[in-house]
């Protein structure tokens, strides 16, 4: 009625109130009334804004690179950024201009310029895996540009979502990590496989080792047992000869008494040495009778022996 308005703005946005060109008003969260025809009101929002940002680069070796993320933002100048750009609203609270839409853009433009630099200057399998190194450097642009501080804008956070490459050059870089992938995992087959060689020919050999060391002792305990042998056969050998020896000297100790009993006897005949013996049987004696009649049997003309004498020779000879 009559022109006059009502406002009442939330906590989040920074509300100036213009009249003949000065600001009558201005604040946070205000509610008054005004006279519309000779008032402008400015709303500045001034909680945090999410940017969403897209934008296709070419990395050093020529290749497309897809970049997606965000950036957060907020305006704690509200007076420096009303200077610059046009925040007014109307009797129904919609901005003027378009310039509220061109700070998010100029804040995206600085990111992708960021962004630029570093993806031109690095080939393409770097980009893909370099997302940190990327948020700095988009970071350190908008740090380093002189609009945000110009226009009272302070950068809240910067995250990078997603860096692809075309899907052609995707499908063929899973392609090639596939098949690096398969070669990887069969080296890794081979590897395990050498491994499990050798591991196996280490414990051949050690039983090798083992056997030629049992080997080589039971060598060193026969050599020890048939040096003991050696030993017992030489102690006996000489024990044999010592004994022999000792015989063999005994023998000629006998004989050579035998022969000091002999020599004076030796010349003499048998019959004589056995009647001086004197032990002699009379069967004996009939004997050696008997062999001496046989010896000189062309001296005897005839020798009669009745039965009865014989039986009385044998009778005497079984008695005696």
């Amino acid at each position: 009625m009559w022109g006059i308005r009502y406002l009442k703005a939330p906590s989040t946005t920074y509300v100036l109130q213009y009249k003949s060109g000065r600001i009558k008003r201005q604040g946070p969260g205000l509610s008054f009334f005004y006279f519309a025809p000779t008032s402008v009101i400015v709303e500045i929002p001034i909680s945090s804004v999410d940017v969403p940002f897209a934008f296709t680069e070419v990395s050093a070796d020529f290749q497309d690179v897809i970049v997606q993320g965000n950036l957060i933002y907020r305006i704690v100048e509200p007076t420096q950024i009303a200077d610059l750009l046009d925040y007014s609203v109307n009797v129904h609270g919609r901005y003027q201009s378009e310039d509220p839409s061109k700070l998010a853009e100029r804040l995206v433009q600085t990111a992708q310029a960021g962004a630029r630099q570093f993806i031109q200057a690095q080939p393409l399998r770097n980009v893909l895996v370099a997302s940190q190194e990327l948020v700095e450097a988009v970071t350190t642009a908008l740090h380093g540009a002189a609009k945000l501080s110009q226009l009272g804008v302070e950068l809240l956070e910067v995250a990078v979502t997603s860096i692809k490459a075309d899907p052609e050059m995707s499908k063929a870089l899973q392609t090639e990590a596939r098949e690096q992938l398969l070669k990887e995992a069969d080296q890794a087959i081979y590897a395990r496989r050498n491994s499990a060689v050798e591991l196996e020919r280490t414990i051949r050999e050690n039983e090798l080792r083992t056997e030629r060391v049992v080997a080589e002792r039971q060598r060193e305990v026969r050599e020890t047992e048939m040096s003991a042998e050696i030993a017992i056969e030489q102690q006996r050998s000489a024990l044999v000869e010592t004994r022999v020896e000792n015989e063999r000297r005994e023998a000629e100790s006998r004989g050579d008494a035998l022969r000091a009993i002999l020599e004076p006897v030796r010349d003499l005949d048998w019959r004589t040495l056995l009647a001086m013996h004197g032990s002699a049987d009379s069967s004996t004696l009939i004997s050696s009778a008997f062999d001496q009649l046989a010896q000189n049997a062309e001296k005897i003309g005839q020798l009669n022996i009745s039965p009865e004498l014989l039986e009385s020779l044998t009778r005497s000879s079984r008695n005696g």
